[in-house]
């Protein structure tokens, strides 16, 4: 999920890859299974054996086994019309879940999975390809039942065998992170044509593992029984989602057309969404020229991230004219972790006194005043602005979990509160007195200052770091805080890359600082193992960019999945971020709790102040007004 803090490459990733794979390209699957994590809340048991429409976390689905649509949408929006907004970088691909390629901004709407989730429950979901589930209270296995109706695009029937295929497949060939969220699953099954069994190993942490299965995407075996999946490319893959692909240029643009004969059109979970007869993604190698293009109607929707625009630019005549609403709306998640992350695998980094220093360099203040108009507040929490955030001293509770690790812990979340950064002086991009501490730091950390004014160790080798960055816009950003470090005597190189040279340098590790931004869930699970797991540190593409490989946070990991209640998991939450805040693996950048958009006034949507606490909706709780459009047309507002 994007989040409206200031312009800068995590966030523009965001829009590019998250919102390009529906919430999950930044790191596949991952943010999916955030939003679908659960325990399996009961329709009916009989004896040992649950039997259910859905599934919950930690009690009962808001919606009983008869509903008809999702509160939050507009059961009569018309079908019609195309919602157009842009992308960052290129694409090569239209293969989302292989490390192969950069597939395109949508592509995961070719496919549909087991379950669904919703926009306001966040750790609820509901029948799709399944219409319903069954496992027993200790979750070891569950089976889903496939509705009769599920069909592919070419009229294929959706069976269990596709499924058992598609978790084959992305274990073998997927990006490396399936490996680790499915390393528990110990056999899938074909029951019959439509029952499907997946089977848990036992001792591993099972709260999630339904959930996780219900959230895969299902191919289907015959098309690649004469493809390798593996393989990138451009043709549209045979899949049973709402959308078929209608056009694409490599790089430059892709279009997705509503399929009138999608099988779950009328289903409840679907009621009221995928309103709109395309979604087309317009691709730009630069933010500003994405801007510009906005306001000459090449696209239609933008949300802003960039506070310098939104401070400043946003008085073009299409907004005065009424063409082009411009709105806050509030955004009730978590705010999520964004900072600049170090590679931990890079030994000139492994000392955490050294990633402090570097922290502290960061004027956030300073950058807040003079760059960002005040607009946004510091982060330093992974869980910022929600109760799961560490504050203070550990309580008993988080001692209780923390104690047995201690081993693995910085002492400092023994003896200190949680970890905040530090604060610097807004009047100047060079607070000396932060800075003394940091060159302090440095000293102990046994980096001197040497005769022309660089960082060495005793071994005569040169503290040199490099900040990988593919964004113009984030420029003004990064070339303060370069400054800074150049005054505590650190060698930075600083050189620009486009888009595609960072994706593949990330993938391969190739990078000592980088920005990412990553969602968290409110009910966190197994998508953590992808993020800062020690079986993830190592595998190629993963998500846990800043290679954290500790048994301590395995630990509290595993914990936050074995959770039996809500109070568990958030006392197991806070000792996790208490700890890997005190780690220093990055530095913490800025947030803001509002999505900042624009849109050419054509859209209509289901609520007006407040949104859905998940998600704007934009792409498909909206839908297209032709009244509105043809009067923007007739008034040459767009094109």
């Amino acid at each position: 999920m994007s989040q409206p803090h200031a312009a800068n490459r995590a966030l523009v990733l965001t829009q590019e890859r998250a919102f390009a794979s529906m919430l999950a390209l930044v790191f596949p699957l991952i943010a999916a299974c955030a939003l679908l994590l659960a325990l399996a809340a009961p329709l009916r048991a009989e004896g040992d054996v649950i039997r259910s429409h859905g599934l919950s976390a930690f009690g009962d689905l808001k919606y009983d086994a008869g509903f008809t649509h999702f509160d939050y949408v507009n059961p009569d929006a018309p079908k019609s019309g195309t919602f157009s907004t842009w992308a960052f970088g290129t694409f090569d691909s239209l293969s989302p879940y292989i490390l192969k390629g950069n597939a395109a901004a949508g592509a995961t709407v070719f496919f549909d999975t087991l379950m669904t989730g919703n926009l306001d429950e966040p750790d609820a979901m509901y029948g799709l390809l399944a219409d319903r589930v069954e496992y027993p209270a200790s979750r070891e296995w569950v089976i889903f039942h496939l509705r009769p109706e599920a069909k592919f695009s070419d009229g294929t029937q959706v069976t269990a065998a596709d499924v058992v295929f598609s978790y084959e497949v992305l274990r073998q060939k997927g990006q490396p992170v399936y490996k680790v969220l499915l390393k528990d699953f110990v056999k899938v099954e074909a029951l019959d044509a439509s029952r499907v069994k997946f089977t848990f190993d036992p001792a591993a942490p099972l709260r999630d593992m339904p959930m996780t299965a219900g959230g895969l995407p299902v191919f289907s075996k015959a098309y690649y029984e004469t493809r390798d999946f593996a393989e990138s490319t451009l043709e549209p893959p045979l899949g049973s989602g709402p959308y078929a692909l209608e056009e694409v240029k490599p790089g430059s643009y892709v279009t997705y057309k509503r399929r009138d004969d999608y099988w779950a059109k009328d289903l409840n979970v679907n009621v009221g969404q995928n309103n709109f007869d395309r979604i087309k993604f317009e691709y730009f190698a630069d933010y500003t020229t994405a801007f510009e293009a906005f306001k000459g109607g090449a696209y239609a929707y933008r949300e802003e991230f960039l506070s310098l625009l939104w401070a400043t630019a946003y008085d073009f005549p299409a907004i005065a004219k009424g063409w082009v609403k411009v709105e806050t709306l509030p955004d009730g998640r978590a705010a999520g972790t964004q900072g600049w992350f170090f590679n931990l695998r890079r030994p000139i980094l492994q000392d955490a006194r050294v990633r402090q220093a570097i922290s502290m360099a960061f004027n956030f203040e300073w950058s807040n005043e003079s760059l960002f108009y005040g607009l946004y507040t510091r982060t330093d929490s992974f869980w910022e602005n929600s109760e799961l955030q560490a504050e203070g001293m550990p309580s008993e509770a988080e001692l209780a979990l923390l104690e047995p690790l201690r081993e693995d812990i910085p002492e400092a979340v023994f003896t200190e509160p949680a970890f905040v950064p530090a604060v610097s002086k807004p009047g100047n991009v060079a607070d000396r007195r932060v800075l003394r501490r940091a060159g302090k730091l440095l000293e102990e950390a046994g980096w001197s200052v040497g005769p022309d004014g660089i960082r060495v160790n005793d071994k005569g080798q040169t503290l040199t770091i490099e900040f990988l960055n593919d964004s113009a816009s984030f420029e003004r950003i990064v070339n303060p805080y370069v400054e800074n470090l150049k005054r505590l005597g650190i060698d930075v190189n600083y050189n620009r890359v486009d888009s595609a040279q960072a994706q593949e340098r990330e993938k391969k590790f190739d990078f000592d600082i980088t920005t990412r931004r990553y969602s968290m869930s409110e009910t966190p699970g197994i998508e953590l193992r992808g993020m800062l797991g020690m079986d993830a540190a190592s595998a190629e593409g993963s998500a846990n960019i800043a290679g954290v490989s500790n048994p301590a946070v395995d630990s509290l990991i595993r914990t936050i999945e074995n959770a039996k209640s809500r109070e568990e998991l958030d006392v197991a939450v806070k000792a996790l971020d208490r700890v890997l805040c005190a780690m220093h693996i990055w530095v913490p950048q800025w947030y803001k709790p509002a999505h900042n958009i624009a849109y050419f006034d054509m859209y209509d949507r289901p609520y007006t102040d407040n949104p859905p606490k998940i998600s704007l909706g934009e792409t498909s709780l909206w839908w297209h007004n032709p009244d509105k459009e043809a009067a923007l047309r007739a008034a040459g507002a767009i094109r």
